[in-house]
């Protein structure tokens, strides 16, 4: 059994540790919200620029779009890969870059050449570790997501794919569903998808509350439907449209601001979930923590127990010595 000093000091040790996971929870969650608040405010234009502009291609039988059109062979693809600058946030890190190898494999057993486009220290580590082939750094992008930026590295791929130089461009990030689900995804990001059925497909976020327990999320889905809330559902457009000053001119505008914001939109929701797992993985830490001092405040009671008894004893048997 440890002395009485060592459990001590393992308490004090536990208990400064603890304050730290349960700080750096807080600043998880409270990066959370602003993240949340980033993605809520950037949804309607993105639901309804991709509602008109595929709305608008499907219902024009002459609308035609280089970024759509297929090449003929893939020799030569673009992964843009998403993580964080930073660790200790569970596995989010280790499944990106798992799949980022996965997928940079299959190419190769393809002959097809990959040039890597990295968004965050963690991936761009592993890049320059493996000697991939990288188009630049993106480092800052992963702590400060800014749409400038996003929309050079989309108008970059557009030129290469328009040139030929670029074959296919996919997308490696986790996708945002809410704070306790990120869910890891490998997207297309040209040629671009024109169909009107993936429409929405990613808005499927739950914004409202930034909470990771099962019982709190249980209790406020069921707070909900007690309430009556229902999602509303977006009315369809006129598609009856009308073109000025041209159909190309249309065309080059508004594909381009999509393919921008399809860069933005995969940022925002990487950022958002490197915050979640970031919090679920200091509030596991935290409980974990508790869990440790509970048992280890039991072996100082019953050492301190048993080191009280053996005094009396040792006094209790000298006095009857006497």
């Amino acid at each position: 059994m440890a002395s009485l000093k060592e459990i001590k000091t393992r308490i004090a040790s536990v208990n400064s540790t603890r304050k730290i996971t349960s700080a750096m929870k807080m600043v998880a969650s409270s990066k959370l919200h602003h993240a949340q608040v980033a993605i809520q405010n950037m949804l309607p234009y993105e639901t309804l620029l991709e509602h008109i502009l595929k709305s608008f291609l499907v219902s024009t039988p002459d609308a035609q779009s280089l970024y759509a059109e297929p090449h003929k062979s893939v020799k030569r693809v673009a992964l843009v890969v998403y993580s964080s600058n930073s660790s200790l946030c569970g596995g989010y890190n280790a499944n990106v870059l798992r799949l980022m190898e996965q997928v940079v494999k299959e190419y190769r057993n393809q002959n097809v050449e990959v040039t890597l486009y990295p968004i965050g220290r963690k991936v761009e580590e592993r890049v320059d570790r493996d000697g991939y082939t990288k188009a630049g750094s993106f480092m800052e992008l992963a702590e400060k997501p800014n749409a400038a930026q996003c929309r050079d590295i989309a108008r970059t791929l557009s030129e290469l794919y328009r040139k030929g130089e670029i074959d296919k461009v996919e997308l490696i990030y986790h996708h945002f569903k809410s704070a306790g689900t990120q869910i890891l995804v490998r997207r297309q990001f040209l040629p671009f998808d024109l169909s009107t059925e993936s429409i929405g497909a990613f808005n499927d976020r739950d914004l409202s509350q930034n909470m990771v327990t099962a019982k709190a999320q249980e209790y406020l889905r069921k707070k909900r439907e007690a309430e009556g809330g229902q999602v509303k559902e977006v009315k369809p457009l006129n598609d009856d449209f009308i073109v000025e000053p041209d159909l190309p001119t249309v065309i080059t505008k508004l594909v381009p601001k999509l393919l921008d914001l399809m860069i933005y939109t995969a940022l925002l929701d990487s950022n958002a979930s490197e915050h979640a797992a970031r919090m679920v993985a200091m509030q596991a830490a935290t409980d974990n923590a508790d869990d440790l001092l509970h048992d280890l405040n039991l072996e100082y009671n019953k050492s301190r127990q048993a080191a009280i008894t053996s005094e009396l004893l040792d006094i209790v048997g000298g006095s009857v010595n006497n």
